[in-house]
């Protein structure tokens, strides 16, 4: 690994980066320019065929300027809620590189002939407090860390992700922690903008009328696009104005879409509820945490260089410098009759001695074997809780590596 390379380039995760690492977006960024064009050709649209002609249609004379330079203005703003939503790190936890030790547990189980076999194991779930309501908190396989409360795996962007929302195609990326706020001002943006664009376009409709005198069939022959317009932003709003309202539920409730869908009405989701009010002020009234990701750090500032020692019976998956996904491993490590070869290798000089001791209990050379190791590579991933009363769930550093004693 070279002293140059940063954290951005050997991302383990499926994202895409631009400009050094400062902008990050989902696999599916490509995406974007779609959503981009279903907002801007309208738009453009609009402005050439419809608020054009409506320029001096009021009084003052030049006052129908203003419905040109209104949509133009709402435009720009709908697109940089969409840049703040795809562009910006979603709320990703960082991945450990080891597996919580302090939670491997050492267990014996006895065969039917008497055999006693040593695994390693470790637990799937753990149990945190939240406002008084136990919440039961998953082991991720991938990021090998215990998830914070309301934190996923995103399977799209191959990433644990805080107070995670879905992840939404239309803007190629996770909508979580950091940018649900941006996500849902930019659908309730985009629901007015669908609702200025047909009320203006009706409105001109009903202009010609006026002026010809004639049915409101005659009138729309003589503006084909403004019924164009009208079609096309009454089918927008049946979806961006539905997920506004859905949204609006969610946030009323403090409950997250994959909460919704997942667990209803379970206990899980009513630990988050403050109240209406103080839920709408959870999410526009406090400041948006930073990022607990630094793309643009180097690596061995980011990640100094550990020695992993991983047991045969596992299959150790090779991982490249370029950051290829980490793959799942066994839940339960069998270890049996391999741990006089595993002593044997991680010391050598004791080769010897240990076949002259074959005698020993397994249990001994299994412990032995765990402290030389220093680190077990298992399914699990190394994470810790943060105070809870300072407001964050942290990531407690990397464990550092256990010293070498003789059994």
């Amino acid at each position: 690994m070279t002293q140059t390379q940063r954290v951005f380039q050997a991302w383990k995760g499926s994202n895409k980066f631009i400009l050094g690492g400062r902008l990050i977006f989902g696999p599916d960024a490509k995406s974007i320019p779609v959503t981009v064009l279903l907002i801007i050709v309208p738009v453009i649209l609009f402005c050439v065929f419809v608020a054009r002609h409506l320029r001096h249609e009021f009084s003052p004379y030049n006052a129908g300027y203003a419905i040109l330079v209104v949509a133009i203005l709402f435009t720009i703003y709908v697109l940089i809620l969409l840049c703040f939503t795809s562009a910006r790190d979603p709320g990703i936890v960082p991945r450990n590189s080891h597996p919580p030790e302090e939670d491997l547990r050492y267990e014996t189980t006895v065969s039917a002939d008497g055999r006693r076999t040593p695994t390693v194991q470790i637990p799937r779930t753990k149990e945190v407090i939240v406002n008084g309501v136990a919440v039961r908190v998953k082991y991720c396989d991938t990021c090998m860390l215990y998830r914070p409360p309301r934190c996923s795996h995103c399977s799209i962007c191959n990433n644990c992700v805080e107070r995670f929302d879905h992840h939404c195609p239309w803007v190629g990326q996770c909508i979580g922690l950091r940018n649900y706020r941006y996500f849902f001002m930019f659908v309730s943006s985009a629901t007015l903008l669908c609702m200025y664009v047909l009320s203006i376009s009706a409105l001109y409709i009903k202009i010609l009328m006026d002026h010809q005198r004639g049915t409101v069939w005659m009138a729309m022959r003589a503006s084909p696009w403004s019924v164009v317009l009208m079609v096309y932003c009454f089918i927008g709003l049946w979806f961006v104005g539905g997920l506004t309202g859905f949204h609006l539920y969610l946030i009323s409730t403090n409950q997250t879409t994959y909460e919704n869908f997942r667990y209803r009405a379970n206990s899980r989701t009513v630990a988050y509820n403050r109240g209406c009010t103080n839920n709408f002020m959870e999410v526009f009234c406090t400041k948006v945490k930073p990022s607990r990701n630094n793309f643009r750090a180097f690596l061995d500032e980011e990640e100094p260089p550990r020695v992993v020692v991983t047991l045969p019976t596992t299959t150790r998956e090779s991982e490249d410098e370029s950051g290829t996904r980490r793959q799942k491993v066994e839940d339960d490590l069998e270890i049996g009759d391999d741990l006089m070869n595993i002593s044997q290798r991680c010391n050598p000089a004791e080769g010897s001695k240990e076949q002259a001791h074959h005698g020993l209990e397994i249990e001994q050379s299994m412990l032995g074997v765990a402290e030389r190791a220093g680190t077990i590579r298992t399914e699990t991933r190394h994470g810790s809780w943060g105070s809870r009363g300072s407001g964050s769930w942290d990531i407690a550093a990397d464990v550092s590596n256990s010293n070498v004693r003789e059994s």
